[in-house]
């Protein structure tokens, strides 16, 4: 199920990844760089979501928009019944 993060700076120094809807922070880092490549990587793995990073502000600046990955050729892949 996709689930959306968000990059946000830590009042103690470094930046945050926090899933929406946390409470806590999914992860900490001493960058924004490495924080970006933590929430995208978590997106991946939830199965796409969008990853917003803020500024020192708190004002987002950018989004990323991480696509539910492809199956590989050949995988078996379960159809899901309609709702």
């Amino acid at each position: 199920m996709p689930q959306d993060y968000e990059v946000v700076p830590n009042p103690e120094g470094g930046w945050r990844v926090i899933a929406d809807g946390a409470s806590r922070a999914a992860s900490h880092h001493g960058t924004q760089e490495a924080a970006r490549a933590e929430a995208r990587r978590l997106a991946e793995n939830a199965g796409g979501g969008e990853v917003r990073i803020h500024g020192m502000d708190g004002e987002i600046r950018e989004s990323d928009t991480i696509a539910r990955p492809v199956p590989a050729a050949g995988m078996i892949t379960r159809r899901l019944p309609k709702q």
